[in-house]
């Protein structure tokens, strides 16, 4: 039987008026240290956002996302954070904070492949 692997996964939401804890998940992280990975997935649905709140600034959200791929991927393009390490960068990533983006609680799992896993929690809890 394959090894099962640990992995840890949050859900990236966006919580347009932070105040009324109303939001929409666009987006997963998930580590998994045995297999060195690090990567999220999201997909900002647009009509949704703007059914929530029409002053949303679209670009900016997208550019905060894209700065969690940055960071995920390392290296300079990550800047500071990104140039942590691994663990480092996903618990940077999925601390708690006020602000419109916002990941879950942190949740534990095991897999075989950490990518499937990743793909498989997207279309669950995000399409």
């Amino acid at each position: 039987m394959p090894a099962m692997h640990l992995f840890e996964y949050a859900v990236i939401r966006v919580m347009p008026r932070v105040e009324r804890e109303e939001f929409i998940n666009v987006g997963v992280i998930l580590y998994c240290s045995a297999q060195g990975f690090l990567q999220t997935r999201f997909d900002l649905p647009q009509e949704r956002l703007r059914a929530f709140s029409s002053d949303l600034d679209i670009p900016e959200l997208d550019e905060r996302l894209r700065a969690f791929e940055r960071i995920c991927g390392g290296r300079k393009e990550g800047g500071t954070i990104g140039q942590l390490p691994i663990a480092s960068r996903f618990r940077w990533l999925t601390a708690t904070r006020s602000t419109v983006v916002q990941t879950s609680p942190v949740h534990p799992g095991l897999c075989l492949e950490a990518g499937e896993t990743l793909t498989r929690l997207f279309a669950q809890l995000v399409q």
